[in-house]
């Protein structure tokens, strides 16, 4: 084909294509999970915390289509009992990280000067610590579970937001709306949170949406070392953590709920990039 009979619609159809394909299947399995964890009591055929010792370390079956553990507890109702926990440890391990750093941020990049000075110097001193070190040692500090670990990612996980917040506050309230709404005499709140912030909140928005695949892997390694979800309840991280004694012999202890885990941050990862395409921040 030569270039003057070229035309840029195939790649454009693509594009679309692509996005939407993207944006579909990411939306699909966290819709896919979320149906799961409200239907657990329904869908999940056995107890997850009960034990039956004559079952032990079953092989999948038709009884058991995952298998069964060393307590004899079946896997495919902890799965999906752990569904619950797990995407609980993803919404609120972002929720309020995002809301304390869009804050934060938002203050920080209109104000500048000492405010800014300050929160600033806070966040280098938060990212002077390796994230999941500082994390351990707040939850160390705290006590074993979820709570502590909640604790622990409002703590640390902020400071990304309020970076990506505040490089879009100080950008924008040069443009010629805001200065419009100065002039106007509206009040600095006003124009914060209902002028600015709508407009520079599109970056952590597609940010949380990768950012709940690190809370989720950091969630589950935190169960894993026996500092998240305690046992008997059910969660992937403490399945895997439970199963790796058997990791020869019975396989199907850490293998399901570890596919469950790389499943439910593949679509956290899936869907963050579609709307990083939709809203044009990756452009």
């Amino acid at each position: 084909m030569s270039v003057g009979t070229f035309s840029p619609a195939p790649i454009a159809w693509r594009r679309f294509f692509g996005r939407r394909l993207t944006l579909v299947i990411g939306a699909g399995m966290l819709l896919f999970f979320l149906l799961l964890a409200i239907g657990a009591p329904i869908i999940a055929p056995y107890d997850p915390i009960l034990q039956n010792a004559d079952a032990r370390l079953q092989s999948p079956s038709l009884a058991h289509l995952f298998g069964t553990d060393n307590f004899g507890r079946d896997i495919l109702s902890r799965v999906i009992w752990g569904t619950r926990i797990d995407l609980q440890i993803a919404v609120i391990g972002v929720l309020f990280p995002f809301l304390i750093g869009t804050t934060v941020g938002t203050v920080a990049g209109f104000f500048g000067g000492i405010v800014d000075a300050i929160f600033m110097r806070i966040v280098d001193i938060i990212l002077a610590f390796p994230f999941l070190v500082l994390m351990l040692s707040i939850i160390a500090i705290l006590g074993p579970g979820l709570s502590s670990f909640y604790i622990a990612m409002a703590l640390v996980g902020w400071v990304s937001y309020a970076r990506l917040i505040r490089a879009q506050m100080l950008v924008l309230k040069s443009s010629d709306y805001a200065v419009a709404a100065v002039s106007l005499g509206f009040s600095r709140t006003r124009i914060m949170f209902r002028h600015l912030l709508p407009n520079a909140i599109a970056g952590s928005i597609v940010f949380s949406m990768s950012d709940a695949t690190l809370v989720l892997l950091s969630g589950a390694a935190v169960s894993y070392l026996g500092l998240g979800v305690q046992p008997p309840l059910a969660e992937w991280g403490v399945m895997v953590a439970e199963g790796q004694s058997f990791i020869t012999t019975a396989w199907w202890i850490t293998l399901f709920p570890g596919l469950s885990i790389v499943c439910l941050a593949f679509g956290f990862s899936m869907l963050g990039d579609a709307l990083g395409e939709l809203l044009g921040v990756h452009e």
